[in-house]
């Protein structure tokens, strides 16, 4: 598994390394090591790449997104099955979660999934 890895890599703003990573920096490396495809931009703009897709719905690989700053998707991390998700949070660097906790449950906007060219 791709996310492995990160576990436990400090959360940086902007950060794309294993001395610090963000949501869509940690995003971004699991999809390229994993399905060879490459994003551009933060989370607001890989949403708009994606067919959004309802927590139901959601596969191995999809990704989720959450509201928590001012009501805008302002957090991404990728569904690992079984209701869990990787992510790099602010608070504790890259981590799983899962989707039902209340933080999270509170804040979930919707699922979405690449449509891999």
């Amino acid at each position: 598994e791709v996310s492995r890895k990160w576990m436990g890599t400090h959360y940086h703003y902007s950060g794309k390394s294993s001395k610090g990573i963000d949501c869509s920096g940690l995003t971004k490396i699991i999809y390229k090591e994993a399905f060879h495809d490459t994003m551009s931009g933060g989370c607001t703009d890989i949403i708009k790449c994606v067919q959004p897709i309802s927590k139901n719905d959601l596969k191995i690989g999809d990704m989720v997104f959450f509201k928590i700053k001012k009501n805008r998707v302002s957090h991404i991390g990728v569904y690992l099955g079984n209701n869990k998700f990787v992510h790099a949070a602010v608070k504790g660097g890259v981590q799983i979660n899962d989707l039902d906790e209340p933080y999270y449950k509170k804040r979930f906007y919707t699922g979405g999934r690449k449509l891999i060219d």
